[in-house]
């Protein structure tokens, strides 16, 4: 069962950017991902953290979806400029990755993962 995964700064580096070895962006990853920026007070994220658990589950093999808490991860959540959470970063396989701001629907999530990330919904 793949499962969203929680990323500290560390895992970070190895799993999208390595912004200490790189200053232009360069992605570390396998696979496209979505990072969701959240805090466990914040009431949208609690309503966007099952939407996110759902698209792991159907496109599972195609993209990676993590999870950065912003009170426990600030540089992170500084060095995205994070102001208002939940922020979603949408991250291609190529190119550079884009930002979506607000509890979202899953069809707006589809429609970012098929337009940003390129992967098209699953069968």
């Amino acid at each position: 069962m793949a499962k969203v995964e929680f990323l500290t700064e560390e895992t970070f580096k190895t799993k999208v950017f390595n912004f200490d070895a790189n200053k232009d962006w360069k992605f570390e990853g396998d696979l496209p991902c979505m990072i969701d920026f959240y805090a466990d007070w914040c009431q949208p994220c609690k309503q966007v953290a099952p939407v996110l658990e759902e698209l792991q589950q159907e496109y599972k093999g195609k993209i990676n979806i993590y999870k950065i808490n912003t009170e426990e991860e600030k540089n992170l959540a500084g060095m995205f400029g994070i102001q208002s959470i939940p922020s979603l970063l949408f991250v291609p396989s190529e190119g550079q990755p884009q930002m979506a701001v607000g509890a979202l629907p899953k069809d707006t999530f589809k429609k970012a993962i098929a337009d940003v990330l390129k992967v098209e919904e699953p069968a």
